[in-house]
């Protein structure tokens, strides 16, 4: 069983907090400043932040059936924040690491091997998450920071409302609109282990019309170096990603617009030889990225109230990564089928081109209806298909796909004021597994003032297994074999012929992973005499059933829906604005406990190891401080500080400084701006090749608009 002490001494603390200030506490109402909008619902003192993305409902956090946290673009730039996965770290729960080489990973409470193959990612309402793998590549994201308008992270199972992909949560990232950033704009930062991050920006706008053209650069030399039998040599991890996007709407008149939007993304990810060649190796299987993708939505509105949009898109993910082997002619013989001779021994060594490439295609369709049928009633429904299409001879000895098809609903109805239900589902079906698949949500929210609400969640979702994890047919073809075994130029060297066949699970069909999750939450914010206290904390008890887990490589294949896993836990975020300063703190408390349901006959060892890796990435608590101070003459001052603590026996604590000054003139405005990052942890952060030698990194920021 878990212990309930901390738990409970944990909630005991976020409660006390959020009383300590009176809902009835006289003064004049300030209205803090969320750029994600706002919603004043009938009579209250004070204006309430709206969620756009858990239930598709635009809600008021007073009525929304879970927890999401907000990071606006303001926050993000004012913070000096340098990369997208960095800004989860303001988010409870979330833990933002390194998996070999510079290939960012972000998950919400663990329960990941090695990718982040249990959270919907969207970019606008577009899925972003790779395809084959179900996996998030952060580094090749098709969003530049400055185009943030603000980012959602539905904290919980999502799936009643974005499928099968949203089993531990739900990130949407939302972009400016072209309306609101219309003229020139350009911007720069240098900094420490070769940061370089460029952003311009070009667009116009008049009443019916809006664009923008815009391009972002990002460039780094990684970690300093990596340790290997206690030697210490350079690191080859580096990137350097060119992101070009296209954003427009234009309006057809009062009810109804169009919105196009469209990107291009290459670059290379630098892949170290040491460390992740394989099957000797001799040179580096840098990845070289190539995405493109196609946006089209139309929004359309009958009545101001009853609206619906159409979403369209189309995206093209392509990847090459190409190494040289050398093999003694006695080890290429052991890759040999059994009815292949050997290649006699004396010949030399087996030297060729070996590869990972492969190119994902996604097709989505989406049909979004939403009604208000009083304030006390509102509905939103609807249906998508998406078609997912892969080719790579590695993975998957040519082309595969799936297709995926889903009704989604939820309502909100509000029979008191006092009190809102929401009740909401997925339908979904998909080819991966040829089943049907329903994910519910059910809450009640009650309001006990106009400010404060507590909430009693209970939600059920579904992740089916990927196309490589259900679908594997894993082989490498030699190209460009040296003389003399030519002769086996584009010859199948089979995966499954190199595993312990005493082990390997390789071929096994898998099942479906399940989760039901609880939830009591509270929100509330307090009207102070010259400022804005806002508080949410959140308890969860989960319990995972058939969850996979296990080890994918060229070496073991040995996964199975081989592990339950019960966690519970307490998450906890507030913010305080008044006039120029802006403080925000999260802390969030987790305990996880798993047990093994696979094939008992494996050794206990073995048995213990599959429950770890399921949450290698797991932290037992962590959080962030913040702190944004406007000063005289344009100046501003920011401060953060974030502490992870106990993932992988390590921690990681880290705080940020940055000094910036604006200055607006009549025609243009133009911002300088020092950043310091310092690590007070000397030890690397999940892997001990992650080194930084030097605690203190430095960047420099400078951007101009017209």
């Amino acid at each position: 069983m878990l212990h309930r002490r901390p738990l409970i001494e944990c909630l005991s603390f976020g409660l006390a907090l959020s009383t300590l200030l009176p809902s009835s506490a006289l003064g004049e109402t300030i209205t803090p400043d969320f750029s994600q909008g706002l919603l004043a619902l009938d009579g209250e003192q004070s204006e309430i932040p709206e969620v756009l993305t858990t239930t598709r409902l635009r809600q008021s956090k007073l009525r929304v059936p879970g927890t999401t946290t907000i990071i606006t673009g303001d926050m993000i730039r004012d913070l000096g924040i340098m990369t997208l996965d960095e800004t989860l770290r303001l988010v409870p729960g979330m833990v933002v690491g390194y998996s070999g080489s510079t290939n960012p990973v972000a998950t919400y409470h663990g329960t990941s091997q090695y990718e982040q193959r249990r959270l919907q990612v969207q970019i606008d309402g577009r899925t972003a998450y790779r395809v084959s793998l179900a996996d998030v590549d952060w580094l090749s994201m098709p969003v530049a920071l400055e185009n943030i308008e603000r980012i959602e992270v539905s904290r919980g199972p999502n799936s009643a409302a974005y499928g099968i992909n949203a089993f531990l949560g739900s990130i949407n990232i939302i972009t400016l609109s072209p309306q609101d950033t219309a003229g020139v704009e350009a911007y720069t930062s240098v900094g420490s282990r070769g940061h370089v991050r460029t952003f311009t920006s070009l667009g116009d706008a008049d009443e019916d019309n809006s664009w923008r053209l815009s391009y972002e650069k990002r460039k780094s030399n990684g970690f300093d170096n990596q340790i290997d039998d206690d030697r210490i040599f350079p690191f080859h991890d580096g990137h350097d990603i060119n992101n070009f996007n296209f954003d427009s709407v234009f309006r057809i008149d009062s009810q109804h617009s169009v919105d196009v939007r469209a990107g291009v993304l290459s670059g290379v990810n630098e892949e170290d030889l040491e460390k992740s060649g394989k099957l000797n190796a001799t040179t580096n299987p840098d990845l070289l990225v190539d995405d493109y993708y196609f946006n089209v939505r139309f929004d359309g509105a009958t009545s101001p109230d009853h609206f619906y949009h159409l979403q369209a898109s189309y995206q093209n993910q392509r990847q090459r990564s190409r190494w040289t082997v050398s093999f003694p002619a006695e080890e290429f013989n052991h890759f040999l089928p059994s009815d292949v001779p050997p290649f006699p021994e004396d010949q030399g060594p087996f030297i060729a081109e070996l590869n990972e490439d492969i190119e994902e295609t996604r097709r989505e369709i989406e049909f979004q209806d939403t009604l208000i049928l009083s304030d006390e009633f509102k509905l939103v429904s609807g249906l998508g298909y998406r078609k997912d299409t892969y080719n790579s001879e590695t993975y998957f000895n040519g082309k595969g796909h799936n297709h995926q098809s889903r009704v989604f609903a939820n309502a909100e109805y509000s029979p008191f004021r006092w009190l809102t239900f929401n009740a909401g589902g997925n339908w979904e079906r998909t080819t991966t597994t040829n089943e049907d698949y329903f994910s519910p949500r059910a809450a009640a929210n009650l309001i006990f003032t106009d400010n404060h609400a507590l909430r009693f969640v209970f939600s059920r979702a579904v992740r089916t297994p990927d196309a490589f994890e259900q679908d594997p047919d894993w082989s490498y073809r030699p190209r460009n074999v040296q003389s003399p075994f030519e002769a086996f130029e584009g010859s199948r060297i089979l995966v499954e012929n190199l595993l312990d066949p005493t082990t390997s699970t390789y071929g096994n069909e898998l099942e479906e992973e399940w989760i039901t999750s609880r939830e009591i939450s509270y929100f509330g914010q307090f009207n102070l005499e010259r400022a804005v206290l806002a508080v949410e904390i959140r308890y969860f008890n989960d319990y995972f059933r058939d969850m996979i887990s296990g080890f994918i490589n060229e070496e073991d294949w040995f996964i199975a829906n081989n592990v339950n896993l019960e966690q519970e836990g307490v998450e906890l975020e507030t913010s305080l604005d008044f006039s120029g300063t802006k403080l925000r703190a999260t802390f969030a408390y987790l305990e996880q406990e798993g047990s093994y349901v696979g094939d008992p006959t494996l050794p206990i060892s073995t048995q213990d190891k599959v429950v770890d890796l399921l949450n290698r990435l797991s932290a037992k608590n962590s959080g962030s401080l913040a702190w944004i101070q406007e000063l005289p003459l344009g100046f501003m001052t920011s401060a953060a500080f974030y502490w992870t603590n106990e993932v992988r026996d390590t921690r990681f604590e880290r705080a940020d400084f940055r000094l910036a000054r604006q200055v607006d003139k009549s025609t243009y405005s133009y911002t300088l701006a020092l950043t310091m990052q310092h690590y007070l942890n000397a030890k690397p952060w999940v892997s001990p090749d992650n080194r930084i030698e030097d605690h203190n990194q430095f960047f420099v920021e400078a951007g101009i608009r017209f």
